[in-house]
């Protein structure tokens, strides 16, 4: 039995009997993570209201934020590799990342705790993440999904004008709506874009960001909870971090990236019984032997130019902490 039929089996199980648990899958779908809410042994979190822990302030403060990221020529051999298999008709959008090593003089655990996000988590001595970004929620038979695609520093001049009115981006962010729309209509019915391209502004220590999302909404059979691992697995991995079509474009990821995302682009959620909130993990710092690591990338289409395609990943390398 794989990890998709053990997991999803255990989801349905609780689900039938209406009991709540949190739950963390990677994006290759190898390892996962199902815990009772209270359970603080291995994993500390947050969703919107809910959390499993007692807020706390701890003294330090950034004081070091050193970068290392893999060299543009790097970069591009993979970006280079991602526009043949486009051009070669394999895939059409492509979310093509890489590791960045960091030096910082807090723990993950400081990190954690000094950071601000609607979604964060920790897996004690392996990673910590503050997503701002939705996977599904559920309520009361309502699955709604809002996919982020378009980011741009906020401090640029024009730069909600910029990043809307940007050909590639709409592009991009166009596809992905249709990945998540047929996504969800495996698994509900009525799907439709109930909110198109809307904008919002994340602060972090080192640069503000704009960010574009849409909402995708449907509605789920009303014998859902019994199925809950079912709808989950159906819908992964998260299309706005692999891509379309799903199972070529994972193959060309794996071939392209060289290196693994583990947790990275995975999921995390907290399910109540019979609603449901989840996050794609992003914004993400990994203990990799000892060495921080933050991973990020973007979308890549065939109108996608590696420079720029390169800025928006150094862009996405932050902490969402405000001294």
């Amino acid at each position: 039995m794989d990890i998709r039929e053990e997991i999803g089996q255990k989801m349905n199980a609780l689900g039938s009997k209406g009991e709540a648990f949190v739950f963390l899958i990677d994006f290759d779908q190898k390892e996962a993570i199902i815990l009772p809410p209270g359970d603080d042994s291995q994993l500390l979190w947050q969703a919107g209201s809910k959390a499993n822990f007692t807020p706390q302030k701890p003294g330090a403060r950034i004081e070091k934020w050193k970068t290392h990221p893999i060299s543009f020529e790097a970069y591009q051999k993979g970006f280079d590799l991602v526009q043949h298999h486009i051009h070669n008709g394999d895939t059409y959008l492509l979310n093509y990342t890489q590791p960045t090593s960091i030096e910082c003089n807090l723990s993950l655990e400081e990190i954690f705790h000094l950071s601000s996000a609607r979604y964060k988590l920790m897996l004690k001595d392996r990673f910590v993440c503050f997503s701002p970004e939705t996977f599904v929620q559920i309520n009361d038979g309502t699955i709604a999904s809002f996919p982020m695609k378009g980011t741009i520093d906020a401090n640029s001049s024009n730069a909600q004008e910029e990043l809307l009115n940007d050909t590639k981006e709409l592009a991009e962010h166009n596809t992905i709506v249709d990945l998540i729309r047929n996504d969800l209509s495996l698994v509900a019915e009525n799907v439709s874009v109930e909110k198109f391209r809307y904008l919002d502004r994340i602060q972090t220590r080192q640069r503000d960001l704009w960010q574009v999302s849409s909402k995708i909404t449907g509605r789920l059979p009303e014998d859902y909870a019994p199925h809950i691992g079912d709808i989950l697995f159906t819908l992964l991995p998260a299309g706005s971090v692999s891509g379309a079509p799903k199972k070529k474009t994972v193959e060309v990821i794996h071939a392209a990236e060289n290196y693994q995302r583990g947790f990275y682009t995975g999921i995390f959620g907290y399910f109540d019984g019979r609603n449901l909130d989840s996050c794609v993990l992003i914004r993400y710092i990994e203990n990799m032997d000892g060495q921080l690591v933050y991973k990020s990338g973007g979308g890549i289409t065939f109108m996608s130019d590696a420079k720029k395609e390169y800025e928006e990943l150094l862009n996405k390398v932050y902490v969402p902490i405000i001294d």
